[in-house]
């Protein structure tokens, strides 16, 4: 019996030294972690139980030219992240420089399936230099099975990927199709065709870093959602983007304890929006204002700044945030603000996570670059998806609420559950100025009276008590009380029920 017990040892010891003590030394100058070390570092201490680590690459008389390495470049199992499951993939670059083949796909396969029917979030650590290309097509079929997965999953549990390394090929099309993608700065990157093959199609010289790198994707794509400065970093923002997510579809958000109270003022909300309507504000400030403890984690901070989105907590249970910033582009919604916010919502809808929607949008923004690149149909995904969303839905109009922009952001008409505006609120078809230069076309060129006109117009259609007479806001609030009177309204919408019409599925504006 010893001699077997001595045997298992000397495999599992085998299979946890990887690609060997050299490349673990490569990895470490680098400033990466070791697949192992990065799931240490995610999962609580202990908790980890790892699966097939003896499963090794299929011979062929190609990948009979090297010694095979258990485990196969992927570390799968479970753990738990604050004592809530979690099933993990860490991809090892020290063993065929973390490339996918059958076994390694088929070992991936295995705990997303498991994932899907226990009802547990999925956290694929990616660090891959692409297909082996030994394997040929048994390695593209290995691909393809795990994007049948992510597809499987999505919707049922979340899915996150953390780019660690490289990503290329077909390998991105996984973490694209997860819920959420964070990348390392200056270590990790993704892109479907490398700058070689860039420079051989196009003729331009680009680097890895600026044709794929974490700031690309956080600032210009908008393919990721965050970035961080080192693997520990990472892994540390992971396990707390983790306490906001529930399990799955079947269940609702974890509730947190909090000493925060309901009733908290914050009086300093009566003076956050400027006298002067053209003036801008951060309304950054305003969530983190009314969230518990002032915890918010924001998504894609440096992409489509015009829009905010991210988590935060009332009275200790997860909510999901959208709000106008005025900081940029004035609020408008654009292009990138639209697929930014609509796949933000239709996430929260997904999971049972209530919607908060802080609104100053003066409209779309204007331009042929826009019209060119589709805002119609890009514009209309936002639309789409706070209309289809059937979890609790609550509105706050801050300042501007303006055209076809008024009604994209979750207003009473496409099912907002209860919308208030500020006293600084205007709620009207387009601007006081706009509005008298059309309806008082004769008289543009006199400066007094479109002044004029333009106050009175102000006076009588630029604030909330229009919509208020007509029912379409629920209530004027003052600011300072808005904490209150958004938690008051999330606990009576707690059991909300509503039924779409059933269809196989929706066919959003893609």
């Amino acid at each position: 019996m010893e001699d077997i017990l001595n045997e298992l040892e000397t495999r599992r010891e085998k299979a946890r030294i990887g690609g060997g003590q050299k490349r673990i030394d490569t990895q470490h100058s680098k400033g990466k972690l070791t697949a192992r070390e990065r799931i240490d570092l995610l999962v609580d201490e202990g908790s980890f139980e790892e699966w097939d680590m003896f499963v090794e690459q299929e011979p062929n008389e190609l990948t009979a030219q090297v010694d095979p390495i258990p485990g196969d470049g992927v570390i799968t199992g479970w753990g738990t992240i604050n004592g809530r499951v979690v099933f993990v993939f860490s991809q090892d670059f020290t063993v065929f420089g973390g490339s996918l083949s059958e076994a390694h796909a088929k070992k991936i396969c295995k705990v997303m399936d498991k994932a899907i029917s226990v009802g547990a979030p999925i956290i694929g650590l990616n660090d891959s230099g692409g297909a082996r290309i030994q394997e040929g097509v048994s390695s593209l079929a290995g691909y393809a099975e795990v994007f049948q997965r992510n597809v499987d999953a999505s919707g049922v549990v979340p899915q996150i990927s953390a780019i660690m390394g490289p990503c290329a090929g077909g390998a991105v099309y996984s973490p694209a199709m997860t819920d959420f993608i964070f990348m390392v700065r200056d270590t990790s990157y993704m892109f479907v065709t490398g700058p070689d093959v860039v420079k051989t199609v196009t003729h331009e010289e680009v680097s890895h870093e600026e044709l794929g790198g974490a700031t690309t994707h956080n600032t210009k794509s908008g393919v990721a959602d965050g970035a961080f400065d080192n693997d520990i970093d990472t892994l540390e923002q992971l396990r707390r983007f983790f306490d906001f997510l529930p399990m799955c579809n079947r269940e609702k958000p974890p509730v947190v304890e909090t000493t925060d109270p309901i009733d908290r003022a914050e009086p300093s909300l009566d003076s956050l929006v400027p006298r002067d309507s053209m003036k801008p504000y951060d309304i950054k400030e305003l969530i983190i204002k009314v969230v518990d403890e002032g915890d918010f984690f924001e998504l894609q901070p440096e992409y489509a700044g015009n829009i905010v989105i991210g988590f935060g907590r009332m009275e200790g249970r997860t909510i999901g945030f959208v709000a106008n910033q005025p900081l940029v582009l004035a609020g408008c919604l654009d292009i990138d603000s639209a697929k930014k916010g609509a796949r933000f919502v239709r996430f929260c809808d997904c999971f049972n996570i209530p919607l908060i929607t802080f609104v100053d949008v003066p409209g779309f923004l204007p331009g042929t670059s826009q019209e060119f690149g589709g805002i119609i149909k890009n514009g209309a995904k936002l639309l789409f998806a706070y209309a289809e969303a059937t979890v609790p839905k609550v509105t706050v109009i801050t300042r501007k609420a303006y055209g076809g922009a008024y009604d994209v952001m979750s207003s009473k008409h496409i099912r907002g559950d209860l919308n208030y505006a500020w006293p600084t609120a205007e709620i009207a078809v387009m601007g006081p100025k706009g509005a008298v230069e059309i309806i008082y076309r004769e008289d543009k060129d006199d400066i007094d009276k479109i002044e004029a006109r333009t106050d009175e117009y102000r006076k009588r259609f630029a604030n909330p008590f229009v919509a208020a007479q007509k029912g379409f806001i629920d209530d004027v609030i003052f600011p300072r009380n808005t904490r209150r009177r958004l938690c008051r309204a999330l606990r009576l919408l707690e059991n909300k029920e509503v039924n779409n019409i059933w269809k196989k599925h929706d066919n959003i504006p893609l």
